[in-house]
């Protein structure tokens, strides 16, 4: 980390100071997102038999079985299926729309196009065997309006006979708009089912797991996944993802996951299973920690000119935060820059790269102890207009606002 520069170090200690009010906003939170947790883990009596992990089958795994309990009663949904053979938030999802829809059912999207990841499974991008429309899954959308809100009449038009799902999208993802927040949601699904009542919607959880004072079940959802690799797996949790929601729907996506007849009833919970406990129980001050880094560099990079979304001091949904840097060039030198501030592979230099799942080249900055754990301090963003970048997570506000100070240092240096 070379370069000091005293103007962004002084810069960084008015925007420390600045942003103190918003940081106590957030222990509030976290210390009764906490509370919650905790009560979960007291109701499921949880011992330390249950952190062992098992072989082979898995059959009669009773610490997996109750790790699956406490998920189901933190987030306030009848079933939950974790597991650690879960590789991705995009394999989380995978399972619970091909667990759920059939041939010829329709899934609606009511946020424009979703995440770059779930375009080729979906078939609205690219030709990849075995997408939802290679079996006869039909696919609408409905975009944003101009501000980036929900077009409700939009929604209400769309909403038709063969409609069975709607996903949301909680997270902003790639899009410069804002990210769906629990009371927006709320308005959104009473909105949906009061038009269609058999409509299940589902909720990609990916990012906002702890960040508000309710999840997406809470909100009315009847189905929502996320990966252990970003915010539910509190920075240790090794690799795995999450389902919970109404046990009918919680267990055909775990049909899916295994087989039908066989379920949630097998899987080895091998060396994961005491990360996974004490991730989830660590999951909402780690949250808190890279929201208040999502706050810093907020305020930081407006003070330095740039538009960001959200505002340091707006209500946050995700833990995501979007810096418009205007060029190409920016982005790839904000990537360096973080790069170089992490304590893994940090003389390692960030390229744009056409990358699996993505629509266009896309440059990523994660010096991570967790091969892509988002939660722990990453960056990325596609090489396209607005040319903006993605900064989520962080162990720390400290190691944040550090890396955020590198990150600066490069931009500035690119002009």
């Amino acid at each position: 980390m070379t370069g000091f520069n005293p103007g962004l170090e002084q810069l960084s200690e008015e925007v420390d100071r600045e942003v103190q009010p918003v940081y106590r906003l957030i222990d509030e939170r976290a210390l009764k997102n906490h509370a919650k947790v905790l009560e979960a883990f007291r109701q499921m009596r949880v011992s330390e038999f249950h952190l062992k992990g098992s072989t082979g089958y898995g059959y009669g795994d009773r610490g997996r079985e109750t790790l699956e309990g406490v998920y189901a009663a933190v987030f306030r949904a009848e079933a939950a299926l974790v597991r650690s053979q879960i590789v991705s938030g995009t394999h989380a999802i995978a399972l619970c729309l091909y667990g759920v829809l059939r041939p010829g059912d329709e899934l609606l999207s009511v946020q424009g196009e979703p995440y770059d990841t779930l375009g080729e499974m979906i078939g609205i991008r690219g030709r990849e065997n075995g997408s939802l429309r290679e079996f006869g899954v039909l696919y609408n959308q409905v975009e944003l309006l101009p501000e980036g809100r929900l077009d409700f009449a939009g929604i209400e038009k769309a909403l038709g006979e063969k409609t069975k799902m709607v996903i949301l999208q909680r997270s902003r993802g790639y899009k410069w708009a804002p990210s769906l927040g629990t009371g927006e949601m709320r308005k959104l699904i009473a909105f949906i089912k009061n038009k269609k009542p058999d409509t299940i919607v589902f909720v990609d959880n990916c990012y906002g797991e702890f960040v508000e004072a309710e999840e997406p079940v809470e909100a009315g959802a009847d189905l929502a996944a996320g990966s252990l690799i970003k915010n539910p797996g509190g920075g240790i949790a090794p690799t795995g993802g999450y389902v919970v929601g109404k046990k009918k729907y919680v267990e055909m996506a775990a049909n899916r996951w295994s087989a039908p007849g066989i379920g949630q009833e097998v899987g080895p919970s091998a060396g994961c299973q005491r990360l996974l406990y004490q991730g989830l129980f660590l999951a909402p001050h780690i949250v808190a920690e890279a929201l208040k880094g999502a706050v810093f560099t907020a305020r930081f990079f407006e003070r330095l000119g740039f538009e960001v979304m959200p505002g340091y001091c707006e209500e946050r949904s995700d833990i995501v935060q979007a810096i418009s840097l205007g060029s190409p060039e920016r982005i790839v030198a904000f990537c360096r820059g973080l790069q170089a501030a992490s304590p893994v592979d940090s003389h390692v230099c960030p390229e744009p790269v056409a990358m699996p799942g993505y629509g266009d080249p896309v440059v990523m900055a994660a010096g991570t102890f967790i091969q892509g754990a988002s939660l722990e301090l990453s960056a990325d963003g596609p090489v396209r207009p607005p040319y903006a970048v993605y900064l989520q997570g962080g162990l720390s506000k400290e190691y944040v606002r550090l890396a955020v100070l590198s990150a600066a240092r490069e931009v500035l240096r690119s002009g």
